[in-house]
């Protein structure tokens, strides 16, 4: 293990330089400026089906790369280094974002696609740096701080960001569209700058010496690692459970704001309440980080779900706006916990010295469910013409996880980790 305060604090800091592009992109200025500005032309449902077709071929593309690239980066030393590729590679897309002129949605979903592949791939190697950066009984501590760190640096940039979009003439913009594809190019330096110390703070650890060659080693480590998966049966039914669950929740993130604007909510409304559940997320995602202490990340996990299947009942009925609003704090209660706590519980279930290998397949699992959730939304909203049957069908995916996850035996998983590692 390489922790010290300095690599902590750095590690932390990464979530802060990331989440700008998950808030301001992800979630809340690209789904209302793509059909607002750059498919303008298209139908509500038209547009939907597209952004939810980028959405799972920007997950596709880490379902293909990320086993692989997570072997890589154990083999070679390279974790801190793909992750630093990948980081510009999703800070180009988003200023790319900046250039591409009204009526150009194809190119739009293009610089769309590869920053979502940036941030996810670069995520891949910052999850596994983790149990690096701090001893082992700090893990649900840290994993939730750094997501209540990207709330609160999300959400701070975010807030200047709507403020600018509101009231153009106050920062010398001509009008709402400048202030949005200002914000793009905002995000790319916000995530270039707070960069920087994990990249230069956080040493890579020397791998031990493995046979073959970087890249031909690094295939075969992806077929060893199936392996070393058939004999960890709880790492295996927590992927399982959490490909299921966690595809839930990031379709929630990707499609809620376009959602709310096929009900008719006005876009003003959803952008503050995504806001509010940034700021909600903060001491929520902390808060996770104590119950993961106290009574393990297995129950708190749980205890997301439910309320998922809650609030996902509650947005099927939704017809007023205070109602977004009220959803948007409840999610926002749970939405930072459960990624946090997933992150802190899988690590549990992995040998240490293959935790980039190992979270190579955490993130594909999760990344391979985002191309199943966002097509499943669009699909049956289109072919119903009901945007609210097509976010119902989001319970499949909280129960089904639950069910799963209520069969994983968190000490015989751990136990079986380390012999394996």
């Amino acid at each position: 293990m390489i922790s010290s305060r300095r690599s902590t604090h750095a590690w932390l800091l990464y979530d802060w330089a990331n989440s700008a592009f998950a808030t301001t992109v992800m979630a809340g200025f690209f789904p209302v400026f793509y059909k607002t500005f750059w498919a303008a032309e298209q139908t509500a449902t038209e547009s939907t089906f597209q952004l939810g077709l980028a959405n799972s071929v920007a997950g596709l593309l880490v379902v293909v790369s990320a086993p692989v690239l997570g072997a890589l980066a154990d083999r070679g030393g390279l974790k801190v280094r793909l992750l630093g590729v990948f980081a510009l590679l999703g800070c180009a897309m988003s200023a790319g974002l900046f250039f591409i002129a009204q009526g150009d949605w194809w190119l739009a979903l293009v610089c769309y696609v590869f920053g979502v592949w940036g941030f996810s791939g670069g995520n891949v190697f910052y999850d596994a740096l983790l149990v690096e950066v701090a001893p082992r009984d700090r893990w649900e501590r840290i994993s939730a701080l750094g997501y209540a760190l990207g709330y609160l640096g999300g959400g701070m940039l975010f807030a200047v960001q709507v403020w600018m979009v509101r009231s153009p003439a106050l920062f010398g913009l001509r009008g709402a569209a400048e202030a949005v594809r200002l914000a793009f190019l905002m995000v790319a330096v916000w995530w270039l700058v707070f960069s920087l110390p994990i990249l230069l703070w956080v040493p890579e650890r020397k791998p031990p010496p493995r046979h073959g060659g970087l890249v031909s080693g690094a295939f075969g480590e992806v077929a060893a690692t199936l392996g070393r998966i058939r004999k960890l049966p709880m790492t295996f039914v927590f992927l399982a459970a959490y490909w299921l669950y966690i595809d839930g929740v990031d379709t929630v993130v990707r499609m809620a704001v376009d959602f709310g604007l096929a009900l008719g909510f006005e876009a003003g409304d959803l952008l503050l309440a995504l806001l509010i559940t940034q700021f909600v997320g903060f001491p929520a995602a902390v808060a996770f980080g104590w119950i993961g202490d106290r009574l393990g990340a297995k129950p708190g996990i749980l205890l997301a779900i439910a309320v998922y299947i809650l609030a996902v009942f509650w947005a099927w009925r939704m017809s007023a706006t205070w109602e977004f609003y009220a959803l948007a704090v409840t999610i926002g209660l749970v939405q930072g916990g459960v990624q946090a706590l997933s992150r802190a519980l899988y690590a549990r279930l992995i040998p240490p010295s293959r935790s980039a290998e190992f979270f190579g397949f955490y993130n594909m699992m999760g990344k391979f469910a985002v191309i199943l959730g966002p097509v499943l939304v669009g699909s049956v909203g289109q072919a119903t013409a009901d945007p609210r049957l097509g976010i119902l069908s989001l319970l499949l995916l909280f129960v089904s996880g639950a069910a799963l996850l209520l069969a994983v035996d968190v000490r015989r998983g751990s136990a079986d980790a380390r012999a394996v590692g």
